[in-house]
């Protein structure tokens, strides 16, 4: 028996933000060792919490879906600036 994926695993959007962690996750292995627990966590945490609130809006109601939407497009704002600033 094949295993079924989740909804969320088929929508392009989410396909682009595990490419989106795995390119954050090769940046911040050359960050200077001192940043290591401070802005290279919080760029690996809010990378990947964008995957995240894709996930976990998908399984709600329409509505609750594009809040989750917002969510994880606040964390795309912050992986920019986490950007600028490194």
């Amino acid at each position: 028996m094949s295993e079924v994926p989740f909804d969320f695993e088929k929508l392009n959007v989410y396909q682009r933000a595990l490419e989106y962690v795995d390119f954050v996750y090769t940046i911040t292995k050359k960050f200077p060792k001192q940043e290591m627990f401070s802005l290279t966590d919080q760029f690996r945490r809010a990378a990947t919490s964008i995957c995240l609130n894709i996930t976990e809006g998908s399984g709600g109601t329409k509505a609750e879906f594009n809040q989750y939407l917002k969510i994880a497009r606040r964390s795309t704002r912050e992986c920019v600036a986490i950007r600028e600033i490194s």
